[in-house]
């Protein structure tokens, strides 16, 4: 339904723009309608299993009588503890379970409530484009107003911050990032990231890193956490999420760390609008954490192996790709003549089965890209490159 016809919408809802999900969900039907095999590489949605210790977890939790009423925010003490602990053994930095750590239903409720309890109506945001739709969507329920920094191929899709107007950083209250990157599968340095909580400091801006690709990182890169940089804490909190570590996406359960007055109006918020996730959830969660490190680097080398295939067969059949260091995604340049990356990818969904999430529904900066999402085994990921190559032919 068109939100201008809606009289019940309000102005933010109207502000808010259409997802691009719900778009290629049509084209989704309209293949399968057509009894094509739907290859759908459109959503970062993980198909592997979570961690055996977790479901575990989950199942003795749901015998336990003292997980099925309302969870307060001190029954996830133990949630927090756990998350202070695992991010200590990731950067060996200390953070306080009850300063700097909070319980989230998962990552994308947590960046909208933390506008809501960090920003006023009006106030300016720094957002990067292309970026998750979410961001957008979010940033016009919280009534802001967005600067973009624009992320572009020639500067490694990070966002130049000395192009930042000196006026705009002083109004800007809060900073958007998220690397490793959604869509551009982008990495950052430790020393960018440094550059950017310095950026944060001298103006004054609470910077918020959406960071639930942390483990999905390949070769030897690590992603850097802006907290255990210099001031980090003083401006900054992170967003974590069992999504894409632990292949919990339908769990909905995450955490933020940070800068304890950045947590503590997040808390009263979420006091007020939520209770928190199922302590059974929780507890699934904590298991997750506790998982040795080879756990995660199995899965990355799973998602790895997609890459390599992926990136590999795409070269072959001459759509130049690069190899991305981080993510579940491949971002690449659509082909010269192929028209907007929406028609193309509506067209080829609804003609092949393959479906991708064309590059302008995440910014129009990402006009001209598509992203595929490195969620089926090789062979079906070298199936849809073929059938790719046969649409454009």
């Amino acid at each position: 339904m068109n939100m201008k016809d809606n009289r019940w919408a309000s102005r933010r809802v109207r502000a808010m723009p259409k997802s691009l999900f719900a778009t290629m969900d049509a084209a989704k039907s309209q293949a399968a309608a057509r009894g094509l095999e739907l290859i759908d590489l459109s959503i970062g949605s993980s198909d592997l299993a979570p961690p055996e210790e977790a479901l575990t977890a989950l199942r003795e939790a749901t015998a336990d009588p003292r997980t099925y009423g309302y969870c307060l925010h001190a029954c996830t003490r133990p949630l927090r503890e756990a998350a202070a602990a695992w991010y200590h053994g990731r950067y060996h930095l200390p953070v306080d379970p009850e300063r700097n750590v909070l319980s989230l239903i998962g990552s994308q409720e947590g960046l909208a409530n933390l506008l809501f309890a960090v920003t006023d109506p009006g106030d300016t945001i720094l957002l990067p484009n292309p970026a998750y739709p979410s961001y957008y969507g979010a940033v016009a329920a919280a009534g802001l107003r967005a600067a973009m920094l624009p992320l572009v191929a020639e500067k490694d899709f990070l966002p130049d911050l000395a192009a930042v107007d000196a006026g705009v950083a002083r109004r800007a209250r809060a900073m958007v990032l998220n690397y490793p990157n959604n869509p551009t599968a982008a990495v950052a340095s430790s020393a960018f990231m440094s550059q950017v909580v310095a950026f944060c400091i001298e103006n004054d801006i609470l910077l918020i890193h959406d960071f639930p690709y942390v483990d999905m990182v390949y070769d030897d890169y690590q992603a850097p956490s802006a907290l255990d940089r210099p001031g980090g804490l003083e401006v900054a909190i992170e967003l974590f999420s069992c999504s894409k570590s632990f292949h919990m996406g339908g769990f909905r359960m995450g955490w933020a760390i940070g800068n304890a007055d950045a947590v503590a109006a997040l808390a009263r918020l979420k006091g007020a609008v939520d209770f928190n996730q199922y302590l059974g959830i929780q507890r699934a969660a904590i298991a997750a954490m506790g998982q040795p490190r080879e756990f995660i680097r199995r899965s990355a080398a799973v998602y790895q192996s997609r890459r390599d295939v992926l990136v590999d067969t795409l070269n072959r059949v001459g759509w130049t790709t690069p190899l991305p260091k981080a993510s579940m995604y491949v971002w690449t340049r659509l082909p010269a003549g192929l028209g907007d990356s929406f028609t193309f990818a509506v067209a080829l969904a609804r003609e092949t089965g393959v479906c991708l999430a064309p590059g302008r529904g995440f910014g129009e900066k990402g006009e001209g890209y598509v992203r595929f999402a490195l969620v089926r085994k090789p062979e079906i990921l070298k199936r849809a490159v073929m059938r790719v190559r046969e649409f454009l032919d």
